[in-house]
C-alpha cells in the first residue's frame, strides 16, 4: 500500500473505533484448527461439543484468538503502518464460539502515547470485543501496538 494511504500513530486517537467482521463460523474450521493446534473433544466432535458445558461443536479460544487476528487485519492492520505488539495484556473467552455462529465486533483506541525509547513510533492501546449473532460478547482482549509515526517532509517521522 502506498505509504501516503497508510494509518499512521497520528490517526490513532483515542475513541477511534475501528469494525470487526462479520466471520462466519463454519464446523470444518472449527474441526480443522483444532485437529491441528487443540484437538480436544469438544473442538473436533459435534456430539462431544454437545455434551460437554459449551453445548456444541465449539472453536477453542485460540481459534477465536485467530479469527479475531484475521478481522482485524482485514479491518485496519494491513492498512497501518504497524511494527508489531509486544504482548497481549488480556484475553478473556466470555462465552463459547460455536458451529454457525457470526461474529462481529470492534477494535477501540484507548491511549495513544509517544514511545520514550524508539524514535519515531507511538504505542496505541487498543481494546477488541467480538460478539456472536446474539449480541453476546464472546471475547474481549487489550493489548498494545507500536505504529510509526506519520513521516514529515524531508523524509524524518
Amino acid at each position: 500500500m502506498p505509504e501516503q494511504n497508510l494509518l499512521y500513530f497520528e490517526d490513532m486517537s483515542p475513541g477511534t473505533i475501528f469494525p470487526l467482521g462479520p466471520k462466519n463460523v463454519t464446523a470444518d474450521e472449527i474441526i480443522a484448527f483444532a485437529m491441528e493446534f487443540d484437538p480436544q473433544p469438544m473442538h473436533i466432535d459435534a456430539e462431544a461439543g454437545a455434551a460437554s458445558i459449551l453445548g456444541g461443536l465449539a472453536a477453542s479460544g485460540w481459534h477465536t484468538c485467530a479469527m479475531m487476528m484475521r478481522m482485524m487485519a482485514d479491518s485496519y492492520l494491513l492498512r497501518t503502518a504497524a511494527e508489531g505488539a509486544p504482548g497481549v495484556d488480556h484475553v478473556k473467552w466470555r462465552k463459547p464460539v460455536l458451529a454457525g455462529d457470526v461474529l462481529n465486533g470492534e477494535t477501540r483506541v484507548i491511549e495513544a502515547r509517544a514511545s520514550r525509547s524508539r524514535p519515531g513510533i507511538g504505542i496505541v492501546s487498543l481494546r477488541h470485543q467480538l460478539r456472536n449473532q446474539n449480541g453476546d460478547t464472546v471475547l474481549d482482549s487489550d493489548n498494545p501496538v507500536m505504529v510509526r509515526l506519520r513521516p514529515q517532509e524531508g523524509g524524518q517521522a
